[in-house]
């Protein structure tokens, strides 16, 4: 959730999640989105997106909804499209895959067709979600798409310790049989691109028989007009 919420919380999106049912049906009873993600491998799931087609069919409309699930059998999506849901991600998922696709289900939703070059700020970083790019002053870093899930994932838990465990979980899934190094490596190399020092990091430090952790305290970054965002989403 973390990791969604970062992504699209950043000015082109406003976001509000709910862990169960009823902080779901908290927010929807106040609030319309105009845009629903929604965890098909969660319990609450099912009763969910019931909640959500009675909302609209009382107030006339149609929200769409973006199914998440780590199955990505043909039965699964097959159900998920049954109970209403418009399109399906499988867990895990790049940034810009997330990104993209929440743009491209809200253009068809509500008609807008503006063009989107979407940017967040870590810290003393702008990354270019789409083209994958990091700007750090005058330089211009590109990332590989695991490289760029890595730099959200520390930063999406805004300081806090993440253990090589949930970066495999959430980068490369957890029916993935990893090299006892694999998170090791990517994160060095991001590092590298980063000229992110190991004794003295500026970006990300290393916990000792723990994980990794974001040092600086990301800071929402909106488009360039300045305008108040105009598209809501709910997970």
């Amino acid at each position: 959730m973390d990791l969604i919420e970062l992504t699209l919380n950043h000015g082109l999106f406003v976001v509000r999640a709910a862990s169960n049912l009823a902080e779901a049906e908290d927010i929807l009873a106040t609030w319309q989105p105009h845009m629903t993600i929604v965890d098909m491998d969660h319990d609450d799931s099912t009763a969910l997106l019931g909640r959500l087609g009675t909302s609209n069919t009382l107030r006339r409309s149609v929200t769409p909804v973006l199914g998440l699930t780590r199955r990505g059998d043909l039965q699964t999506k097959l159900k998920a499209f049954d109970l209403g849901v418009d399109d399906i991600l499988t867990v895990p998922f790049s940034p810009e895959e997330l990104l993209a696709r929440s743009i491209v289900i809200t253009r068809r939703a509500t008609g807008t067709n503006r063009p989107i070059v979407p940017t967040i700020k870590l810290g003393e970083m702008e990354v270019d979600i789409l083209n994958r790019q990091v700007r750090a002053g005058d330089s211009v870093i590109h990332l590989s798409g695991i490289e760029q899930s890595l730099l959200y994932l520390l930063a999406s838990r805004g300081g806090q310790v993440v253990t090589r465990e949930e970066i495999l979980d959430t980068i490369w899934g957890m029916d993935f049989v990893a090299e006892s190094n694999i998170v090791d490596r990517h994160i060095r190399s991001l590092r590298l691109k980063l000229q992110d020092g190991y004794r003295h990091p500026r970006f990300i430090a290393t916990v000792s028989g723990m994980g990794y952790r974001f040092i600086p305290t990301f800071s929402n970054q909106g488009w360039g007009d300045g305008t108040a965002a105009d598209k809501r989403t709910l997970e």
